[in-house]
């Protein structure tokens, strides 16, 4: 069999594995989903500037994928790869003819279907339940496509890097925590001009607040732009920082990946 086809194989052995563990679908799949049915439902409608409204299912849709990205990206890598590594099944996966590759694609499979199906199925529950406008226009849909396949990329190659930093039983701490943090202050949960200017600064060292604000341009009417932190977009900002992170969380993986946890032979 090829690599290519080993990778598909791989990625099918993925998705049973991970449809297994109830508690990463709930935390990393349907978590934002059912965020979104909550927020929309409790807080009805949201003010733009101006005096004019907007529902707050549009409101908190952006940073619902934008999170959505990060948990079934970073953190789904994070916490599979540190247990893997730990319960020796990347030892024993080492050992065996399959190509190295062949595991990664599996990974990189997982995450695609897993990140495409919770978009889709956000998208369906905003548009059908709560009447959220999609975007329009050719440009809109072409800013989504690629500040989502990035974002998904960059999450991917972090998650699988960030896994080398504490054992098994560890890292479901050292991921969740940094995780709920950057939710605060990336403008996930929060309206993102009431975040405070020096919190906002340390937000956009990290890709989820570039995330969220590239789904903000696709999904908010222009005359919101003016609560951005530079008064635009930054489209081309949001993509050239999300492709830098790709390529930096890649270079990560390739220096720190280990296939067997510290200490072992």
């Amino acid at each position: 069999m090829t690599t290519l086809a080993l990778g598909l194989d791989r990625t099918a052995v993925e998705l049973r594995m991970y449809s297994r563990e109830k508690e990463s679908v709930f935390f990393s799949f349907l978590f934002p989903i059912l965020l979104l049915a909550l927020f929309s439902t409790v807080f009805g409608a949201q003010f733009e500037d101006g005096g004019s409204q907007m529902s707050a299912s549009r409101f908190f849709l952006p940073g619902m994928i934008a999170a959505g990205v990060l948990l079934t990206s970073f953190q789904t890598m994070a916490l599979s790869v540190a247990t893997e590594r730990d319960d020796g099944s990347l030892k024993r996966l080492r050992a065996t003819p399959m190509p190295p590759v062949a595991y990664f694609l599996g990974k990189v499979g997982l995450v695609a279907v897993t990140s495409l199906a919770q978009l889709v199925l956000l998208l369906a529950v905003a548009r059908l339940v709560y009447d959220v406008p999609m975007p329009t226009g050719a440009d809109r849909w072409a800013v989504f496509a690629g500040v989502f396949a990035l974002g998904v990329l960059s999450g991917t190659v972090l998650g699988v890097a960030y896994s080398s930093l504490a054992t098994s039983r560890a890292i479901g701490a050292v991921v969740i925590g940094p995780i709920l943090v950057l939710q605060f202050i990336s403008g996930v949960y929060i309206g993102w001009d009431s975040i405070p200017g020096w919190l906002q600064q340390v937000a956009a060292l990290f890709p989820l607040k570039w995330i969220a604000q590239g789904m903000r341009s696709v999904f908010y009417p222009e005359g919101m732009v003016g609560l951005e932190m530079a008064g635009s977009w930054e489209t081309g900002r949001t993509l050239l920082v999300l492709a830098a992170w790709s390529v930096v969380g890649l270079v990560l993986c390739v220096t720190t990946f280990r296939w067997t946890k510290r200490g072992s032979v």
